[in-house]
């Protein structure tokens, strides 16, 4: 779902829980905020947990190809490449 997501639905459901002293039939808008509260903050741990598990650019774990092209005097080309 991603950290952004899951802030905002940890914030409309603080609104929904502690700002909004609304009362309905059928379905209590506090619980309803108690639910995204709890959801956002499970999702923000998944995604932080699998954000710090990425290594992103330059982990140091990949390998890096160098490919070279020269010309070789005749009017041909020379590819050379290398891997690290």
């Amino acid at each position: 779902m991603g950290v952004a997501m899951s802030i905002v639905m940890i914030a409309v459901g603080a609104i929904l829980r502690f700002a909004v002293s609304v009362t309905t039939t059928g379905f209590n808008l506090h619980s309803i905020g108690l639910i995204l509260i709890i959801l956002g903050a499970i999702s923000l741990l998944i995604s932080i947990m699998f954000w710090s598990s990425w290594g992103g650019f330059n982990a140091g774990g990949g390998h890096r190809r160098q490919r070279r092209v020269t010309q070789d005097g005749a009017g041909g080309f020379v590819e050379e490449e290398h891997t690290n």
